[in-house]
């Protein structure tokens, strides 16, 4: 039986030079992306198909499907210092058996040959045969009775190998979205500035207390990938919209609410949606110089929180009371209905009386991961607040984010 080429596993190629040479590709096909890719494409999309491309799949060892054969075979017994042979440079062959062992494997069979950090580069002998990687015993004679347990010991040796490949190539997976996400973002900060529109990027908003000393410009195994979105047909028109950092200030303000409650309950019993949208934008109209308003109109419909500056959208939000996860649902839909192209950052507001507040907290994800422009997740750190990217309903290259504020109302 052809055996193929043997190969010493885990000790061909260093892991992270292969590594690195991924990753270096993967710069090389974003820096590649057209100016029209970058400024007219989702970057959740974008960032969604170079993820999938470039993720790494480690092998597995099918261990269920282990198989074995044997054959006789001459065995070379040259080495062998307790045996007289007379020219040892040179074959000597005797008959004997040959066991081998066929151990399937699925993924991409190069990792295989790849050192990690950490190994133990005790010799196995192995050939690498289309998915199956052959464990290849031979002795002189017919009888092999420690066989199995030269096997058992092999195979330990190289599945603890594979082990710590594997911990390398999910520490790449597990840092490649952010990644991806970065150097989309770097490219299209230094594209805008190219355009002398970088000014695009934040609208600042006019406060009655003194601004912040310092201002921060924003800076092979087939599986299913992605398909590049396309961009959008209409030419790239920089929008005026609100800077990440007021925007965290707002919701910042929104969830002091929290406070308030807790320390006037009296006030917020039995009151209703609209009294309770009056004290959020109380809080808005004390820094924001009454440009805070409710129930405007706006896009296609009534916002319940909406926030302009000269003449612009900058902020909306919706206000409801948890109904479920269908109640949930058509609030998203609410609110994407009235965001204009430059509501790109909105916010919506639960008000939780007499509920379980925990299963509540566990029907928010499953509910808008749910939801058809639903694109991704973005970390949050409180427990009560979610944040997500959406795509426009009028163009899923235009994106919006959604912060989801839920609150405890005293009953």
């Amino acid at each position: 039986m052809p055996l193929g080429t043997l190969t010493n596993l885990f000790a061909e190629v260093d892991l992270q030079h292969s590594i690195a040479q991924i990753g270096q590709q993967l710069i090389h096909d974003l820096d590649a992306l057209t100016e029209e890719m970058v400024l007219g494409t989702s970057q959740e999309d974008l960032a969604k198909h170079f993820v999938a491309k470039y993720h790494i799949e480690p092998p597995v060892f099918l261990e269920e499907g282990v198989s074995m054969n044997y054959q006789d075979t001459p065995v070379d017994v040259s080495r062998d210092p307790l045996r007289f042979v007379d020219d040892r440079s040179q074959p000597f062959y005797i008959d004997g058996t040959r066991i081998t062992f066929h151990l399937p494997f699925t993924g991409d069979a190069s990792w295989l040959l790849c050192r990690p950090a950490r190994v133990n580069l005790r010799t196995v002998k192995t050939a690498l045969i289309h998915s199956e990687v052959v464990f290849i015993y031979e002795k002189p004679g017919e009888i092999m009775p420690d066989i199995r347990s030269a096997f058992d010991e092999d195979f330990a040796h190289i599945k603890n190998n594979l082990v710590l490949v594997s911990e390398e190539l999910e520490q790449f997976n597990a840092a490649l979205p952010n990644a991806v996400i970065e150097r989309l973002r770097a490219r299209r900060t230094k594209m805008l500035r190219e355009r002398d529109v970088a000014t695009s990027i934040g609208f600042p908003l006019r406060r009655t207390q003194p601004p912040p000393a310092t201002f921060v410009t924003p800076e092979v195994r087939r599986r299913s990938i992605p398909a590049m979105p396309r961009p959008s047909t209409e030419p790239f028109r920089p929008e005026p919209t609100l800077d990440m950092d007021e925007y965290e200030h707002i919701l910042s303000l929104l969830s002091n609410m929290v406070g308030v409650m807790e320390r006037s309950p009296g006030a917020f019993t039995n009151i209703g949606e609209e009294s309770l949208r009056s004290h959020f934008l109380m809080q808005l109209n004390g820094l924001y110089e009454l440009q805070a308003t409710g129930e405007t109109f706006n896009y296609e419909g009534k916002t319940d929180i909406f926030v302009r500056t000269a003449g612009k959208n900058v902020f909306v939000a919706e206000c409801k009371f948890w109904s479920g996860p269908a109640g949930l649902s058509a609030t998203l839909d609410q609110l994407l209905r009235y965001a204009s192209w430059r509501d790109n950052k909105t916010a919506i507001l639960i008000f939780n009386r007499g509920r379980n507040t925990s299963t509540i907290l566990n029907s928010v994800p499953v509910t808008v991961r749910n939801h058809a422009y639903y694109k991704a997740d973005r970390e949050t750190d409180s427990e009560t607040t979610f944040r997500y990217i959406f795509g426009h309903p009028d163009d899923p290259n235009r994106e919006i984010i959604i912060t989801i504020l839920v609150f405890d109302v005293p009953a």
